[in-house]
């Protein structure tokens, strides 16, 4: 049997909300609040508004290499979950910017030991703290940081809150920043989620990972169309959880711009039909998708095309490049 505090403690993680970022110092303070992406997926990146990038005063200057702190504020944290910590090179970032992954704490945060909510004050600063370290091999300049956040208890969203940074140090080559794992995206119209109770073990979580679950120790993977982390979920549940073929309606990433097209039929194109470029060529325009031979594809990422992607058992797309990565089932 549950007891009634843990009842209680649960419910009140479904009815209110949520957390905000105080450092790194977000974006837009005055408009920011403190609830999640809208399941449209329309406000992403950063929760979409009016003065979005305005500073007000935010200033976070780090050096190459550096650890820094993550704080925030507020008590509802809905048993904690996982994050991620990001940086994209676009000041002002859209639907088409590049986000890479530098920091991921899987289970325990925003906090840890938590069953439900620490309470229900939004001004409170949330006493658990957790690093970050800049990478001392990718480029200097001024860029913005994200910090992402999957709630374990409550309503399947996606938080973000995002904050300008100026990164100072010798600086190194945009290849180390492309080689970092793009941002994991779920609960925004993506086909992409999480269930409910687990803390989400990240399909791409990079090499500075963090694992502290708190309560229990319920990781799980992400289940559905989860883009280019896709592949690193099982087949059966990429395909099984999603219903590709007859649906009226498309789901969208728009970070990435991934959209599956309700049809019956593709023709694919033979494996030797269709050459790509090799990973780090050149390439333009920022953020086009080539799709190869039909069942691979790459990204135009800061100038480079990425390295060759398989996708998922039982999917396919369009060969050639395109502005969006359009997927069908196989037939």
């Amino acid at each position: 049997m549950f007891s009634s505090a843990l009842i209680a403690s649960c419910i009140s993680a479904l009815a209110v909300a949520h957390m905000i970022m105080r450092d790194p110092v977000p974006y837009g303070q005055s408009t920011l609040n403190n609830s999640p992406l809208d399941g449209s997926g329309l406000d992403f990146p950063c929760k979409q508004r009016a003065r979005v990038y305005a500073l007000e005063g935010a200033s976070n200057v780090y050096t190459l290499g550096s650890t820094n702190l993550l704080k925030f504020t507020g008590q509802t944290v809905h048993g904690g979950g996982s994050c991620q910590v990001s940086i994209t090179y676009d000041r002002e970032p859209g639907s088409r910017s590049v986000w890479k992954v530098i920091k991921s704490i899987e289970g325990g945060c925003p906090a840890q030991g938590q069953v439900g909510n620490m309470g229900d004050n939004i001004e409170a600063e949330d006493p658990y703290e957790y690093n970050f370290t800049i990478p001392n091999d990718i480029p200097n300049g001024t860029a913005t940081i994200a910090w992402t956040w999957f709630n374990k208890v409550g309503n399947r969203e996606m938080y973000m809150n995002c904050g300008p940074i100026t990164l100072t140090g010798e600086g190194g080559d945009v290849s180390n920043f492309n080689a970092l794992p793009d941002i994991f995206l779920a609960h925004i119209d993506n086909g992409c989620g999480v269930a409910e109770g687990y803390d989400v073990a990240f399909p791409s979580p990079g090499k500075d990972v963090e694992r502290l679950n708190g309560a229990t120790t319920s990781f799980i993977g992400p289940t559905g169309m989860c883009g280019s982390t896709a592949a690193s979920v099982p087949p059966t549940t990429a395909i099984t959880n999603h219903t590709l073929v007859g649906s009226s309606r498309m789901a969208r990433i728009t970070s990435s711009a991934l959209i599956i097209v309700p049809t019956s039929t593709i023709s694919v194109v033979p494996i030797s039909s269709i050459s790509s470029p090799s990973a780090g060529t050149l390439c333009t325009p920022e953020g086009d998708w080539k799709c190869v031979n039909g069942s691979s594809y790459q990204r135009c990422a800061s100038g480079s095309w990425s390295a060759i992607q398989r996708l998922p058992v039982g999917v396919s797309c369009n060969p050639g490049p395109s502005s969006t990565l359009d997927m069908v089932p196989s037939t």
